[in-house]
């Protein structure tokens, strides 16, 4: 089954590698990758034209993407990131999906197992399971490296921050802002209006740790550097009543205090009938060959399970 909302890659810098964009064609999932129209020819070398799409002259000094946030500071993807905001909305879609350019794979999760997809079942299935209520306003898919076999976890957490694979409902009224931490900025926004979140762990992206990848964040956000105490310093002045500074791992990380939010429970849609039973969407698990035995356990390691694939 193909998502029903359109998926937009932001992406800079990286038209040789491109990795989200090589893992949905392999899923044979459509998609528009966003990018400056100076980099056009790099990128059109490895992609088709009609997944391309160039952001316009001046978008980086256009208020309506370029937003700042509560110290003037600005920067990264915000424009970028805003200006496909209003081109899903113009283009009449309910939501969309934004996901960065460093993801490698996606997966399904079960007993502990999490299996690769070789199709875009698992995006539709997280659009359906948003689509039950009326009060989700943003959701996606937890990384894969965030869900080790040696923990159990429940098909999805309630209510947290949700990056770099996110599904957004267009009505609602913020937008991008700042240039740190702007994913958990966001999250605790729509948080903070009551609305609610749902980070998929059943359904996993394979995303890249940042600052292995050149391009991207990498070269201008990160440009100095580790900078994480200035980070999360940045997200204390945005959200001051819940995140505070720490120190773990010998590196300075943000906390954030999500309980205050346990108190915004899921709303069913009016139209919404719960059916009995399981509806596997018709994925299927199947036996690899010993060549993609092969390629996988070179690939992955014994991150995944490289028995068998979930179409």
């Amino acid at each position: 089954m193909q998502p029903k909302y359109p998926i937009y890659i932001i992406s800079k810098g990286r038209a040789d590698s491109r990795l989200t964009s090589k893992t949905l064609d392999e899923i044979r999932v459509p998609y528009k990758i966003v990018i400056e129209e100076s980099e056009f020819d790099d990128y059109n070398k490895g992609i088709s034209a009609d997944k391309i799409l160039t952001l316009p002259p001046g978008f980086r000094e256009n208020p309506k993407y370029a937003i700042p946030d509560t110290k003037g500071r600005i920067g990264g993807s915000i424009p970028a990131r805003n200006f496909v905001w209003e081109h899903s909305i113009k283009e009449g879609h309910e939501r969309h999906w934004i996901m960065d350019d460093n993801i490698k794979h996606f997966y399904r999760l079960h007993k502990n197992q999490k299996t690769k997809v070789t199709s875009g079942t698992v995006i539709r299935l997280c659009e359906d399971f948003t689509d039950r209520y009326k009060n989700v306003k943003m959701s996606g898919m937890n990384y894969q490296y965030f869900a080790p076999a040696s923990q159990k976890k429940r098909p999805y957490t309630l209510n947290t921050r949700i990056y770099s694979c996110i599904l957004l409902s267009n009505d609602i009224k913020h937008r991008w802002r700042g240039k740190y931490n702007e994913d958990t900025d966001l999250s605790l926004n729509i948080l903070k209006d009551d609305w609610c979140t749902i980070l998929f762990n059943a359904f996993l992206c394979g995303k890249i740790t940042t600052l292995v990848m050149g391009g991207g964040n990498t070269d201008n956000v990160y440009v100095d550097g580790d900078n994480r105490l200035q980070f999360a310093q940045a997200l204390v002045e945005q959200h001051p009543d819940l995140v505070k500074v720490v120190q773990r791992y010998n590196r300075w990380h943000h906390h954030v205090d999500y309980s205050p939010f346990k108190k915004n429970k899921l709303i069913y849609r009016d139209d919404y009938v719960i059916k009995g039973g399981t509806n596997e969407y018709g994925m299927k698990l199947h036996a690899l060959t010993m060549d993609q035995y092969k390629k996988a356990t070179t690939e992955f390691g014994n991150a995944e399970n490289p028995y068998y694939e979930q179409t």
